[in-house]
């Protein structure tokens, strides 16, 4: 099946226009390097309908959605692909109570689900931030009254953030979060292993946290921060991120804030790719099975 591109709303109800549809474009995904049985390993099949196919050898049937993120859904296959798409390309987000009214769901339901999305927009750390890149943390919460800076309330969540610009350093390239325990070189460590590239340009502010990092890091440069005017992309993204999830929920669970980061820095990622941006979560939604078959999904 024609891999869907675009962004428009009426287009793709179009293109999406039953449930068969729906099932047919799964299907080429989840079968694109042809199929075969998880039982007997048989590369045979008798397609039994556009849900499903039936190992000719052991009679094993496999549903299109079976071993992925949309097995045993609670509602029909084109709310969910509409709820992906929404989820995709709006980029103020859409709450969970939101797509449970517009799409007459369970909100436990609607919430299981676009935690699901969240689940496959998480990154897969192979591709980490390189050339010229900025880092910097920051908090989300209520502010402690008479505390600046690095503060240590606990009703705050700690984040830190990574951001790759282009070569002349007036673009966004990409960009990652994580949350993090503290503002210790330990939990700045392990943000830099997993995001960012040992040849990269890093430049941080002069929190001493990150001068251990200077030894695996040998570009990284400490730069004192003028209220944020030396680091003005960095300061943006932080304001968009934190004015996103305010509009989404109400109150910060730290247990959940990590998907928000994800779900934002996947749209943000591929926002010059943004016509086939819904057909790269369909791929991630499938590929749940990757422990299986070996399936190789990129960032």
């Amino acid at each position: 099946m024609e891999l869907f591109r675009g962004t428009n709303l009426l287009e793709f109800t179009d293109y999406f226009s039953t449930e068969d549809k729906c099932y047919e474009y799964l299907a080429s995904i989840k079968w694109t390097n042809g199929y075969v049985c998880k039982k007997c390993g048989h590369t045979h099949y008798v397609e039994r309908d556009k849900h499903s196919r039936m190992c000719s050898k052991c009679k094993t049937t496999e549903s299109t959605t079976s071993r992925t993120l949309l097995h045993k859904l609670k509602f029909n296959i084109r709310k969910a692909f509409m709820i992906m798409f929404e989820m995709t390309v709006s980029s103020k987000g859409l709450s969970s109570l939101q797509i449970s009214k517009r799409y007459d769901i369970n909100y436990k339901t609607a919430l299981r689900f676009t935690n699901k999305i969240r689940e496959a927009m998480q990154s897969s750390n192979k591709y980490p931030l390189s050339g010229l890149v900025e880092v910097d943390e920051f908090t989300i919460g209520s502010k402690e009254k008479g505390k600046v800076g690095r503060s240590k309330d606990t009703k705050k969540v700690k984040a830190i953030i990574g951001l790759e610009l282009t070569k002349s350093g007036d673009k966004i390239k990409r960009v990652y979060f994580e949350q993090i325990e503290d503002y210790s070189s330990k939990s700045l460590i392990q943000f830099f292993d997993k995001k960012i590239s040992k040849e990269a340009k890093v430049k941080t502010d002069k929190w001493r946290g990150y001068l251990p990092l200077k030894e695996a890091y040998k570009a990284l440069e400490q730069e004192k921060s003028k209220n944020g005017e030396n680091f003005p992309k960095i300061h943006i993204v932080i304001h968009q991120v934190k004015t996103w999830i305010r509009t989404i929920f109400s109150g910060v669970k730290k247990d959940n804030i990590q998907k928000y980061f994800d779900e934002f820095s996947f749209r943000l990622n591929r926002s010059i790719f943004k016509d086939t941006i819904f057909h790269k979560l369909v791929e991630r939604m499938v590929a749940i099975d990757i422990k299986l078959n070996e399936v190789c999904v990129n960032t």
